[in-house]
Formats: structure tokens, C-alpha cells, sequence
């Protein structure tokens, strides 16, 4: 039968859509249909496997404030920082709203030709631009849409330009789509103030006159992500399909699951429609895949080797343009990518342009270093695969997305294959210029040479019991990394002793030290898991003990909160770190997988450096078990 008439009758029967509202979701002929059954059979194109590194312009109307990501909606939202911003610059939004910004943004600076050229110097292999972010404002020629900047704003076909200049330098070429969550994200502009002079002016987004930008009042209970409208169902279908069909991109990305829902036959049509199109395409979204499609995270990497490709998406900065950020450092950005390459991904990196489309000249620094980098150790990144093992070292990623924060040294070491070569990358240079590669230990087979990427230099190494050790020539390389180029004979890794993970703080100084990062000590203690989290448990004997590795950067004053559960009154732990004990009682929780937080005081760290807190019975002949799932050190203000 016709895919259309198909995904109409799925809709129906699951239950996404009365009968009069069907969606009309037709499709490419081709071997994919809409269910996640047919999508199993796609496979990862090798282009993207062997590209590992793409650039991204998360740019639009939403940098003209110079605020950052998501201003459309949050200019909205009184007591909100942007709320404040366009009110101050602008006035109140029931006069001046998000429509009134969208003629501000010129681009009058963009040059794609230049800044693509920019881009492949640096490393990119894949380049992404935005089609249309949450504010409905689309970046390419729509018919079906006037809010687009062909017509407003710039008056360009960015998509296209970008496209262009993507194509003209040998870049693969992709767009990312933001639309799905629009319908409610929107929904703030139809609302009004509670209180103040403006109480109960509704916003501009609440005029008719405007609503094929705010988009129409969504019903009272259609609140989350995605919508459950299937009006806004068909729009997103019949919109997104005239971008992928006029532009036809290598790549197409959703900022979300599958859209509408885990397995939504609009979102999995779009899906077949790519694949059927062109099976060389790549679809991003934010949902497990099994291999059906490309998993991408949003600031935060897998924790191993995933067996299928997948992808990281973060930024130098905010999303949009924010003046008052800083960018991260171009080691950041290195250490990133070799991580990821290790396990399997890419990674997608938002390069933040001003408003008029021009780069801060930090920027251009960072792509110049870049090159500079990616010109010595690319051979190390492109075309490669995962070895048995991503890497070693004391800093263990957590997965999952808006953890990519980790402070690596030349102890931390990756690993990526190509060919009969295997190449080992310490994420710094060592102090002393010594290497010790413990995975290639005497016990992992013979290695028969070791040389380093950027230098002609003979290396002094040898294979030892404790690992393969390596002096690193008198000048360095590169102040970031250290890649070793190694040959051997069937070489697979030794097994590498613990090593404890050292905590650091997060952005704001605070230290969360999770179950997953103990060091246990005794012969029942253990870690569990409980739903989707972690815990130490079996903690039956008072003389069993956890620790944690903890960086301190600086002295300062820590309050201490314990995570833990248990079904006995009267449990009691103390807390040891630099030299001061804290006592903390977990309350009755009632069942073991039910928990609850306690406080232990306050600490004061006098010295910086790395510093080991342990939690222990407080009376071993008075001792209640409990399930201990994290200690949290938040900074107390001087």
C-alpha cells in the first residue's frame, strides 16, 4: 500500500490522532517504512564514521541580544534575567516582542566562504547549520512559511549559502531542526504579567495577528516537548520534509527524541524519508538507537566504547551569542574530541558567531590553534575505530548529556586504531616527559615500535611488566596532548589496576561524589544499582569503609549532605576529611531503595590539592546499615 495511507492508518490505530485529524506523512519510496522495526536495517554511513569532527552554526535572530540560548522564550518569563534585559532595552514585550527583534538581525558581517574555509582548516570534516531553532523563525527559502530570512532579518538563503560554501570546499553538509519543540516551547509569548503596571496584558504572542510565528494557544494540558496536536504534527512534517527535499543535506538533526514521541509514526516517517532518499544520510536525535539512527548528546559524552557511531553536540560557548561568557579554552575542545573518538563518536562543536556573523577574535585564535593541532594529530583521529578499550587514567566520564567537564593530565590516555597502527594519546604533557602506557604491559603482547606524531625524534621506550614506558623528547610537541604511533603483534590490552577517580568541582565550585567514584574498602561492601541509579550498599559490617579522591583548587569552607537510605532508626556515619570528623544520622527511610538527605556540618579546607574524604561507622558496635548514594560539598560564601 502507499506509505501515506499506511502511517495515516498507524497514527489512528495507536492512538496519536482521532480520524479527522490524521497526518498525511508521505514518504520516498525505498526499503524504509515507519516503524522501528524497518529502521534496524540502516547502517552508519562511513563518511560520518570516518569524519569524527563537525562544526555547527547555532546562530540566528535569538543573538541579536547578545544573551545567549533561548531568549525567544525566556524575554517572557518575569523575574527571568532576559524578561528584565528586553524590558530595560526594548520595553514590555505586550508592545515589543520577539517579532520586533527578528528585523534587527542583519548578518550585515556573515561570509560563509571565509568562515567554512576557517572551519575545514580547523579540523572540520562536517558542517552543520541551523534550519530552525524553538522560535519558528526559519533559516531557509520556505513557501510554506514567511518568517524565514529570505524575506526578513538578512534577507539570505543561509541554509543555501551555507550549503554552498560547505559543498565548494568538500565539506559534508547538514541542518538541524529545533521546530518539533516550538509548539509549546512558544507557548510563554501568549501569556502576561501576574503583577506590575502590565498585569494582565497579554503578550504579543496572544494577537492572532501574529500567531503563525508564536504558532496558535496550545490546549491546557499540552505542555511537554513535543506536542500531542496533530495540526502541529502535519505542519512539522510538511515543513521539515520542504527542507530536507529543496536542500537535500548529508545529515539532518533533531534537537530532541524522535519527534512527538519515542516511537511517533510522523517522527519515524521523516526518518524513512530520509533513509529511503539517500542512503548515505545521517538523522541525530537524542534517543537510544540501537543503530537505527545516529545518538546524539547534548554536552556530555558516553562513558565507554559505544558499539554504535553516535555523537556529541556542545559549544566553545552559549548556544547564541552571550557577552557575558567565556569561551573554553581550545584544550578543552581537543581533549573532547580525542575522548570521543575513543568511544566511537564524533564531535559536533558550535563554533558562536556575533549577531552581524563575524567571529570574536578569541575564536579565531582557538580555530588557528586548532589547525595547528589537527594538522600533527590527525592521523590519529580521521579514519579510525575504537580499540578494545577506550582509554586509562584517573578521570572517569560519566555519561549522558551536560557532563563534559573533566580535568585530564598526560595520565589519562586514549586510544583509537587504523590500519595495523594503534595509537595512544595522553590527554597533556608530562611534566617530567615520561609516558607509561599501563594497557600495553609485557601481559598485552609484543609491541615492536613506538614513535610520536609531530616529531622526528627515535624514542627511548620500553615494554615493561607495570606498562609500556615511553620518554617524550626534550621539545614538546603540543601543550595539549602527546600521541603515541605504536605497531605490534595481535596486541590487546593488559589489565590496567584501579586507579581512584579524582572529583572536581562543577562550574559553580560544587563537588558531587557519586557512588560510581568510591574506593571500597572491605570484603562485603559493594555498589548497587536501583533503577537508574547508583549506590553503595551491602554495608553490613561496621569495619567496611568508602572513600573518595576529592581536587580541591583552593582553600575554602564546604557544607557536607549525604544521599543515602535505610530501614533501621538510629544509623549513624562519620564523615573524615582533612583531619576533621563530621557526624551525620540518615533518617529511616522505609525501604532501602528510597532515600533521603542528611547534613554533616561544615568542613574547612585550609590547602589546596587532592584530599581524601572517607565515610565510616560511627560506632562499629552500634552500627545500622545503609545505602549511601552520594556526598554532595556545596561552597559556603566568606
Amino acid at each position: 500500500m502507499k506509505t501515506a495511507m499506511w502511517v495515516m492508518a498507524l497514527v489512528a490505530a495507536m492512538g496519536f490522532a482521532a480520524a479527522e485529524d490524521q497526518v498525511n506523512c508521505p514518504i520516498a519510496g525505498g526499503p524504509f517504512q515507519p516503524s522501528m522495526e524497518s529502521l534496524k536495517t540502516y547502517q552508519c554511513p562511513d563518511w560520518f564514521r570516518d569524519a569524527k569532527f563537525g562544526m555547527w552554526a547555532h546562530w540566528g535572530p535569538q543573538a541579536v541580544p547578545e544573551m545567549g540560548d533561548w531568549y525567544a522564550q525566556r524575554m517572557y518569563k518575569p523575574g527571568d534575567v532576559k524578561y528584565k534585559d528586553h524590558l530595560d532595552r526594548w520595553g514590555h514585550p505586550s508592545e515589543h516582542g520577539y517579532k520586533d527583534i527578528i528585523p534587527m538581525w542583519k548578518a550585515e558581517q556573515w561570509d560563509p566562504d571565509r568562515l567554512i574555509q576557517l572551519y575545514k582548516k580547523a579540523g572540520a570534516k562536517y558542517f552543520v547549520s541551523m534550519g530552525s531553532h524553538h522560535d519558528n523563525f526559519y533559516l531557509w527559502n520556505s513557501k510554506l512559511h514567511k518568517w524565514n530570512s529570505v524575506n526578513m532579518g538578512p534577507k539570505r538563503d543561509v541554509v543555501g549559502d551555507w550549503q554552498k560554501a560547505a559543498q565548494k570546499h568538500g565539506l559534508k553538509f547538514g541542518v538541524s531542526e529545533h521546530l518539533g519543540a516550538s509548539f509549546t516551547w512558544f507557548q510563554w509569548s501568549h501569556k502576561a504579567d501576574k503583577d506590575g503596571p502590565k498585569a494582565g496584558v497579554p503578550y504579543d504572542g496572544a494577537n492572532e495577528k501574529w500567531q503563525d510565528l508564536y504558532h496558535f494557544p496550545a490546549a491546557p494540558d499540552d505542555t511537554k516537548w513535543y506536542s500531542t496536536n496533530p495540526r502541529w504534527h502535519q505542519q512539522w512534517f510538511d515543513r521539515i520534509r520542504e527542507l530536507v527535499d529543496g536542500y537535500k543535506p548529508d545529515l539532518l538533526y533533531t534537537d530532541g527524541g524522535v519527534a512527538f514521541g519515542p516511537e511517533h509514526p510522523v517522527g519515524l516517517s521523516m526518518i524513512a524519508h530520509l533513509y529511503n532518499s539517500n542512503p548515505q544520510v545521517v538523522y541525530n536525535c537524542k534517543q537510544k538507537s540501537e543503530g537505527r539512527w545516529v545518538e546524539d548528546l547534548e554536552r556530555g559524552v558516553m562513558p565507554g566504547i559505544n558499539p554504535h557511531p553516535w555523537q556529541t553536540d556542545t559549544s566553545i560557548g552559549d548556544w547564541y551569542y552571550n557577552k557575558t561568557w567565556k569561551f573554553r579554552p581550545v584544550s578543552w575542545t581537543i581533549h573532547m574530541l580525542v575522548d570521543i573518538v575513543s568511544k566511537n563518536g564524533n564531535l559536533l562543536l558550535n563554533i558562536v558567531q556575533r549577531p552581524d556573523g563575524s567571529l570574536d577574535a578569541e575564536v579565531e585564535q582557538q580555530l588557528a590553534e586548532l589547525a595547528t593541532w589537527i594538522n600533527i594529530h590527525g592521523e590519529a583521529i580521521y579514519g579510525t575505530r575504537p580499540w578494545l578499550v577506550y582509554g586509562e587514567g584517573a578521570v572517569k566520564t560519566k555519561g549522558g548529556n551536560f557532563k563534559e567537564d573533566f580535568k585530564y593530565t598526560a595520565r589519562d590516555i586514549r586510544f583509537t586504531t587504523k590500519g595495523d597502527a594503534l595509537f595512544a594519546t595522553a590527554l597533556g604533557w608530562p611534566a617530567d616527559g615520561k609516558l607509561l602506557v599501563k594497557s600495553l604491559a609485557t601481559a598485552a603482547g609484543k609491541v615492536t615500535g613506538v614513535a610520536l606524531l609531530g616529531s622526528s625524534a627515535k624514542l627511548d621506550w620500553q615494554q615493561t611488566e607495570a606498562g609500556l614506558a615511553v620518554t617524550l623528547p626534550a621539545t614538546k610537541v603540543s601543550e595539549y596532548t602527546a600521541t603515541l604511533k605504536i605497531t605490534g603483534e595481535q596486541l590487546k590490552p593488559a589489565p590496567v589496576p584501579f586507579e581512584a577517580v579524582i572529583v572536581q568541582a562543577d562550574a559553580k565550585g560544587n563537588f558531587k561524589l557519586d557512588a560510581n567514584d568510591a574506593e571500597l574498602h572491605g570484603d562485603q561492601i559493594k555498589t548497587e544499582t536501583k533503577g537508574v541509579h547508583t549506590n553503595i550498599g551491602f554495608w553490613d559490617k561496621p569495619a567496611d569503609w568508602a572513600s573518595w579522591k576529592v581536587q580541591f583548587d583552593k582553600p575554602g569552607k564546604y557544607k557536607i549532605h549525604l544521599t543515602a537510605a535505610t530501614t533501621h532508626e538510629g544509623a549513624a556515619v562519620l564523615v573524615e576529611v582533612a583531619g576533621q570528623k563530621l557526624s551525620a544520622k540518615p533518617p529511616k527511610t522505609g525501604a532501602w531503595d528510597e532515600f533521603k538527605g542528611c547534613g554533616a556540618g561544615t568542613v574547612e579546607i585550609k590547602q589546596a590539592g587532592i584530599i581524601t574524604l572517607a565515610v565510616r561507622a560511627a560506632n562499629g558496635a552500634k552500627w545500622k546499615a545503609i545505602n549511601l548514594r552520594q556526598v554532595n560539598l556545596t561552597p559556603v560564601a566568606p
